[in-house]
């Protein structure tokens, strides 16, 4: 709700202004958190935004580094991916490399050919194409008879069918043995091949682990266990790849979204460019039923805009000239010519695509315990596989051939994919569904903890109201009518720039005013013009005291006015009052079932923080539900609030437009800006982004913290339990290793597609 501003407002503090410490937000690590934060995590500056690989460099003797990056897939394991970055960043002629598992891309710093680095990828068992610009979708998955990995798993699969078969006629060992050995090395090539690269670095991973499996089998003559082992790994492996990939995918396409070329005015006519062509100034044609291919202005025409891939909204929105636009948005009836206002690498979509890829980059808290465990843990099981094949053998002389394989078995079973893969595949998914509803979430630790708030603090202005002045009552009295006084108003008011003249103008959109001439503003007070041939005049108490204005018999309805918080604007010549026009900046709609909705979900505490006089913070108090208010607040003060409110009532989240409200943003629990399509600030400040005004998605994302949360813990103690399970169907001497590779590798898909469930689509409210 509007104080009265420069029309006479006062104001003071509910808390006294102290000193306040340094707000930057900093991460366990003491770095700056945000999308970003990690700085051994973030990208190259020329990859940011979106914007394509450039070359720099670091000082003048030096070599030139060329900042690249690429997309990585067939990555189906987060243990072989970090290995990979490691083995990447240990390449001579390579300054550092960063592979983002969830988004799959690897991004490097290097003074190398490109192919060199797409070689070492491929050596790893994995393909590599270079991205030269973010805002090009990424190309179609090949057919399956074009990809080698499906091939060789199909073809393993027939042939051990083959051999399987010629086993059971009892054909000679000289025809089913060679049947036994191509299949094993159809289907386990690209895992030996990947073994072979791991043991070089002395870093054995599971296709390390697959590989000794199979030539552990054929030493001691179990050909048939080897090849099974061999297809059964190449399929799960082909089934991860696909299913990771599809999740991948289904982020990716966000840039999908946007059309790769646009219908450019220009003086010799209408041509048709690639958007890299395009700049800023230039006027774009948008024909009904296209997407716009760039953010900008509308220069002319009216049309709905279906805006849902950038806010989430569900109803297209009105644009008119001079509304903004965005890239991929599709307009649904008339043409409108749009003058481009960002180039296309720096679109509303490129920022919403490359914060959602950083949001991959952040580890949730759960994800960082799993990656702990894993690096003791691994270790170990090689520790304990290699007693369990050696002494028995060697101190209590039992046979060799047994106990080797029972310690292939354990490899095998003991092999942490399921459990590493748990946490990450859950938190990409659950982000790739908040930003397809509008909601960017800038890394997994804020997913996390926004599942575990008590209280929420909101920003008034802008969020729990409109953030504009809107007119709320009209009051004529000396015998015209309430059409008649705003006609009068707004005819004097359209001249005038101030907020409180805008909203008594749009309020009188379809009335005809009155014609206003020799208009003149009175500063601090209001204005004047000539109607009729009349002196009038509009503007608050002040100004109509100076004229000597009796306004006796309307005091009561005046102070009633103000003490609801509204603004009121009085209309009349130097000795009558015509009427009462009351201005206020209003609810939003959805404000208090929001409030409600979180109550619902067990939010103890929810408080309002505005900078307005408590009289203005009351009003609007009364039709919310509340548990506090805070009033007459500067930014300093609302940093002090939001960890008072931290200290009495826990994990806190502040909600706010991200501008004024940046230094409480950085001291909450989690910060989340209100409305931020097309502003930077709130995109850099917050931890969470609502891309449109709806403050019914605070919910949404608590319950989608809440499922998230509780299906990492379902993968993490399946991934354990079938482990424990099958280690004591090996003890009790029912495990073999064909088993034991179906039980790792459909854990590991079990859990990624209990992961995908998140990218259904969760209600609101």
């Amino acid at each position: 709700m509007l104080n009265d501003g420069d029309r006479g407002g006062t104001g003071g503090r509910l808390f006294p202004a102290t000193a306040i410490a340094p707000y930057n937000r900093r991460d366990d690590d003491g770095g700056e958190a945000g999308a970003g934060s990690d700085p051994a995590m973030r990208l190259p500056p020329s990859l940011q935004a979106g914007q394509p690989a450039a070359r720099v460099q670091p000082d003048r003797s030096g070599p030139v580094l060329q900042a690249a990056l690429f997309r990585v897939s067939g990555m189906d394991c987060g243990d072989c991916a970090a290995k990979l970055e490691r083995k990447i960043a240990a390449m001579a002629g390579v300054r550092s490399a960063t592979i983002n598992f969830g988004a799959g891309k690897l991004s490097v710093e290097h003074d190398l050919d490109d192919a060199v680095i797409m070689e070492a990828v491929r050596n790893a068992g994995y393909q590599a194409e270079r991205v030269d610009n973010i805002h090009r979708p990424p190309l179609a998955g090949p057919n399956w008879w074009k990809d080698m990995r499906t091939v060789a798993t199909v073809a393993s699969g027939v042939l051990l069918g083959v051999a399987a078969v010629c086993d059971r006629l009892g054909l000679p060992t000289g025809v089913v043995i060679p049947l036994y050995v191509v299949t094993a090395i159809t289907g386990g090539y690209q895992a030996a091949r990947s073994g072979f690269y791991s043991l070089r670095a002395l870093s054995f991973d599971m296709n390390f682990l697959m590989t000794a499996a199979v030539v552990g089998a054929a030493i001691i003559g179990e050909w048939s266990e080897g090849a099974t082992v061999a297809f059964l790994f190449s399929l799960g492996n082909t089934l991860q790849a696909y299913t990771l990939d599809k999740t991948r995918r289904s982020i990716q396409s966000l840039m999908e979204l946007a059309p790769l070329e646009a219908t450019v005015h220009r003086q010799e006519g209408d041509v048709r460019l690639p958007v890299e062509a395009i700049v800023v100034g230039d006027v774009v044609i948008v024909k009904p039923g296209e997407r716009i291919a760039m953010d900008g202005i509308v220069r002319s025409g009216v049309s709905a805009v279906n805006q849902a891939a950038i806010t989430g909204e569900s109803i297209p929105v009105e644009k008119a000239v001079d509304d903004p636009v965005y890239a991929g948005t599709v307009n649904e009836h008339g043409a409108l010519e749009v003058t481009v206002t960002k180039t296309a690498d720096h679109s509303t979509l490129a920022r919403i695509a490359h914060l959602v890829e950083e949001a991959q980059r952040q580890k949730a808290p759960s994800q960082q315990f799993v990656d702990v465990f894993a690096r003791y843990y691994t270790p170990l099981v090689l520790a304990a596989a290699a007693a369990v094949m050696v002494l028995p053998w060697l101190i209590f002389h039992q046979p060799f051939a047994p106990w080797f394989y029972n310690g292939l078995v354990l490899l095998v079973i003991s092999c942490p994919c399921a459990l590493i893969i748990s946490t990450p595949v859950s938190i990409v998914c659950a982000i790739g569904n908040a930003s397809r509803r509008g909601v960017l979430i800038k890394g997994g630790a804020y997913l996390e903890q926004m599942g575990s708030v008590t209280a929420v603090a909101f920003d008034k202005t802008g969020t729990l109201t409109q953030g504009r002045p809107a007119v709320t009552d009209i009051i004529a009295v000396h015998g015209i009518s309430e059409g008649e006084l705003l006609a009068i108003a707004a005819g004097i008011e359209k001249w005038s720039e101030h907020p409180l003249a805008q909203a008594v103008v749009e309020r009188a959109k379809g009335v005809v005013l009155k014609s206003a001439t020799h208009f003149k503003a009175l500063v601090g007070r209001g204005a004047q013009a000539r109607i009729n041939g009349q002196t009038m005049y509009v503007g608050n108490l002040r100004l109509f005291e100076e004229l000597g204005c009796d306004l006796g018999p309307n005091e009561p309805v005046l102070a009633d006015l103000e003490q609801q918080g509204k603004t009121v604007i009085l209309v009349g010549d130097r000795e009558t009052l015509h009427g009462m026009i009351a201005v206020a900046d209003t609810i939003r709609q959805d404000s208090n079932e929001a409030l409600l909705a979180l109550h619902r979900l067990g939010v103890r505490h929810i408080s309002m923080l505005t900078g307005d006089n408590r009289r203005v913070a009351a009003a609007i108090a009364r039709h919310l539900s509340l548990d506090a208010v805070y009033s007459e607040l500067l930014p300093e003060d609302k940093v002090a609030t939001v960890r008072k409110i931290a200290s009495e009532h826990g994990n806190v989240v502040m909600v706010g437009d991200g501008v004024n409200d940046a230094p409480a943003l950085a001291v909450s629990t989690v910060g989340v800006a209100m409305g931020v399509a097309g502003s930077d600030v709130a995109l850099e400040t917050a931890d969470v982004a609502l891309m449109t005004d709806d403050l019914g998605k605070l919910a949404y994302l608590i319950r989608l913290s809440h499922k998230t949360v509780a299906i990492i813990k379902q993968n993490i103690v399946f991934s354990v339990l079938i482990k424990f399970t099958f280690l004591a169907l090996l003890v009790a001497g029912m495990a073999n290793l064909w088993l034991a590779v179906f039980a790792d590798m459909g854990a590991s898909l079990l859990v990624i597609l209990n992961g995908m469930r998140l990218m259904r689509r969760l209600q609101d409210t």
